[in-house]
């Protein structure tokens, strides 16, 4: 059993509106992103399913370009594969989990996160 502490896991800064903070097990991975109102996340896609949960602040989430707007509690499902971004409507704390693991993020190729 591994055991892990928010507070210990490093920060990283993406780009100036983004922080991330990023667990890796064998199947999962699970991250702190913190983002600063305005900024937009281009539109992605991975093989990854993901869901994302909203602890502070406000978001525009599209998934298929379909909009939904979350503040504290919202949680959404994004399917692998889903063309998906999202926009700050606030400065905002989102946890996230990834099945599988995010190998692209363990490899540093996650450019679309880092403009």
């Amino acid at each position: 059993m591994d055991r892990y502490n928010w507070n210990t896991v490093p920060v990283e800064q993406m780009n100036p509106k983004t922080t991330r903070q990023v667990i890796h097990t064998d199947t999962m991975s699970i991250s702190q992103i913190g983002v600063l109102q305005g900024y937009v996340v281009p539109v992605h896609h991975h093989v990854n399913e993901q869901v994302t949960m909203v602890k502070t602040g406000r978001v525009r989430f599209f998934i298929d370009g379909v909009p939904s707007d979350l503040g504290p509690g919202d949680v959404i499902q994004v399917p692998s594969n889903a063309p998906h971004n999202l926009e700050a409507l606030e400065d905002a704390t989102l946890t996230e989990v990834f099945s599988p693991r995010r190998e692209d993020w363990m490899t540093g190729d996650d450019a679309y996160l880092r403009r």
